[in-house]
């Protein structure tokens, strides 16, 4: 082969050397190409799921502060059953006891039997004793400024002595009770003038 060949020859080997590079180049690229789009379809997926799993804790805290709250919704709900059922029963027994109170009273008077009378106040005693478990106050003071959330004016009057001042309790008719700033009955009292 003469030189001329072989050049040529050569030449063609390297254009289809440089040929075969660009294709490899370009098929290179093109799988480049190819994982760049699977790389950013992939990192899209990932926020997606990302925002997701955002989105599922933000409700499930928000489920979970909801639940939270009913339950102490409930609670405060439960306690104030409670104590509206409790005051209720109290209420129903305080005629027993200010009868029970009543009943002595007319006995020691009467100079009934003394065993009589010990059994009536052991009785009265007991009733007291369950009246101050759960707190509960009588309301009879005597001399004491009429108060509109503890008392009940059924008569105004003037006093028998000066130095009372007007708008004093001059007499119990009927005894109050309270638990704690709850009053459960007003006392039914005699105003001064």
């Amino acid at each position: 082969m003469s030189s001329k060949e072989e050049k040529m020859k050569s030449a063609d080997e390297q254009a289809a050397l440089d040929e075969e590079m660009d294709e490899n180049e370009a098929a290179e690229s093109n799988r480049s190409d190819d994982i760049d789009d699977l790389i950013e379809q992939q990192q899209k997926r990932i926020n997606e799921l990302e925002e997701e799993i955002q989105s599922v804790k933000d409700n499930h805290l928000r489920k979970a502060a909801e639940m939270e709250n009913f339950k102490k919704r409930l609670q405060r709900e439960r306690d104030q059953v409670y104590q509206k059922s409790r005051e209720a029963a109290i209420e129903a027994f305080l005629p027993v006891n200010d009868d029970l109170r009543r009943t002595l009273e007319a006995l020691e008077k009467a100079n009934a039997d003394k065993s009589f009378v010990d059994g009536v106040r052991l009785v009265a005693d007991k009733f007291q004793d369950v009246l101050d478990r759960y707190n509960v106050e009588r309301i009879d003071e005597e001399g004491v400024p009429f108060d509109v959330d503890l008392h009940d004016a059924m008569l105004r009057q003037p006093a028998k002595d000066d130095s009372i001042e007007s708008g004093t309790v001059l007499q119990v008719l009927e005894s109050g009770y309270r638990i704690g700033d709850k009053t459960l009955r007003h006392a039914k009292v005699i105003v001064s003038e």
